[in-house]
């Protein structure tokens, strides 16, 4: 067919919609490409429209290889594909077309000299959602249920219920989990929503490189375009006077447009350092959700889950092992089971609480250091129902002497502490006795069953 008499109608637009969709897939189409529409034919040009210039901007520099390919299936002779600014019931904006041109079967963008809005800022800003961090498979327990259960709420309410949602807790507790969580609950439930998620450090990142393009005006039309806005780690602005200047209007138009916002923060707002009093007031206004440090039957159960999820058995006890002595984060103790599993596939060993102990003795020994021997006595003390001069003392009478050699077992196997200085601490008595001691309660463990139950509840006492 001659191009000259070529007619392109609303049943190849809508066809050339349908194979954009299958291109990019539903969900980057229904954040970007769904409001894209077809204006006008002329020969070898073609041209579109979007409601703003960032859309067109984003548009182009992502997207311009895939509608120009899938363009090319209707049109065989395509020279120029024009992109232009028309607001939802509005004309075309004069100075808004962005045009992508064939020259020498090479395609370049060019912008319209008559625009001076038009911006050289780059517009890539977010970051990808986790598939790993979904609401399935985050464990839930006493120290992370309120805000496991803000986080549901907020990602399945038609209404806002908390705004901001902030989320604050310490390193490695699931705070990023539960925001990427949010994330892709909300695409799932209403895909046309457009959620961004990234760090506060990327967000002053994003700030800075708009102020060296001399164009903050796309900085702001970008963040304030979206529906759901999650921003992780904000004590990284601390101190940042003019990131936080840019931030706080960016909260308070997205809260005036009633969308959505999301915090992370290892402090609660109120005890943020370097951050300005009206931003804390701000981000304090809705609901603060703590996530408390983990307990041992909640790192038992990530572990079991993480365990499942990787499709590999590790014995109950170990399991158990790693739970009560590895307690800073779950970062680090996923980490520790990561290197359990490959340890035992690569040297093909079998899996036990003494590879463990071999495989992470430098996190093991990270841990040991929080816990003393005063400690350890005491926790016994109380569980033997003996005093804590007993341990110290020259008594050897059964109900005493059988306490003090399991605080001294677990003194050994707990602490870094060498046998001279646990016995030091039992009374100056010699490191033989403590060897003595050790070897003793490792014979009762294998013979009593009862007894090694007894002694592994009395080590998550301790770790508690």
């Amino acid at each position: 067919m001659d191009n000259n008499t070529f007619t392109f109608d609303e049943n190849k637009w809508s066809s050339l919609k349908k194979d954009l969709k299958k291109t990019v897939g539903d969900t980057a189409y229904n954040n970007w490409l769904k409001h894209l529409n077809y204006v006008s034919f002329e020969e070898t040009s073609i041209t579109f429209s979007v409601p703003t210039k960032f859309l067109r901007d984003w548009i182009v520099n992502n997207y311009s290889d895939k509608i120009k390919n899938e363009t090319k299936k209707y049109i065989k002779k395509i020279d120029i594909i024009k992109f232009v600014v028309k607001p939802s019931g509005g004309r075309i904006v004069p100075g808004t077309t962005r045009t992508i041109k064939s020259s020498d079967n090479h395609w370049k963008s060019t912008l319209d000299v008559r625009s001076n809005q038009t911006s050289n800022y780059p517009n890539e800003f977010g970051a990808p959602l986790d598939p790993r961090f979904t609401f399935d498979n985050f464990v839930v327990g006493k120290p992370n249920e309120l805000a496991f259960a803000a986080s549901q709420r907020v990602s399945e309410a038609d209404k806002i219920t908390f705004n901001p949602l902030f989320l604050c807790g310490g390193v490695g507790l699931g705070k990023t989990h539960l925001m990427h969580a949010i994330g892709w609950k909300i695409k799932q439930k209403q895909p046309d929503r457009k959620v961004i998620y990234l760090s506060a450090e990327k967000f002053m990142y994003q700030f800075v490189r708009a102020l060296r393009y001399k164009d903050t005006s796309a900085f702001k039309e970008q963040f304030r375009s979206i529906d759901v806005l999650m921003i992780d780690d904000v004590q990284f602005i601390s101190g940042k006077d003019n990131t936080q200047e840019e931030f706080f209007h960016t909260f308070n138009a997205l809260i005036e447009q009633n969308k959505q916002i999301v915090i992370s923060a290892d402090k609660s707002p109120t005890d943020l350092d370097g951050v300005q009093e009206r931003l804390k007031s701000r981000l304090g206004c809705g609901l603060v959700a703590d996530i408390h440090p983990t307990t041992y039957e909640l790192r038992l159960g990530i572990l079991i889950e993480k365990a499942q999820k990787r499709g590999v058995e590790i014995p109950p006890k170990v399991l158990e092992f790693l739970s009560h002595r590895i307690i800073s984060n779950v970062r680090e103790m996923e980490g520790a089971l990561n290197r359990l599993v490959a340890h035992g596939t690569l040297v093909g060993t079998p899996i036990t609480i003494e590879t463990a102990q071999l495989v992470l003795q430098d996190l093991l020994k990270s841990s040991n250091k929080k816990i003393t021997i005063e400690e350890i006595q005491k926790k016994v003390a109380e569980h033997f129902n003996i005093r804590i001069t007993d341990m110290h003392s020259p008594r050897r009478s059964r109900s005493v002497a059988r306490p003090r050699q399991i605080a001294m077992y677990l003194a050994k196997s707990i602490t870094s502490r060498s046998l001279p200085e646990i016995g030091r601490k039992f009374g100056g008595r010699d490191h033989t006795t403590v060897m003595h001691a050790v070897k003793k309660i490792e014979e009762l463990k294998l013979a009593d069953i009862n007894f090694n139950e007894d002694l592994e509840l009395l080590k998550r006492l301790i770790d508690s």
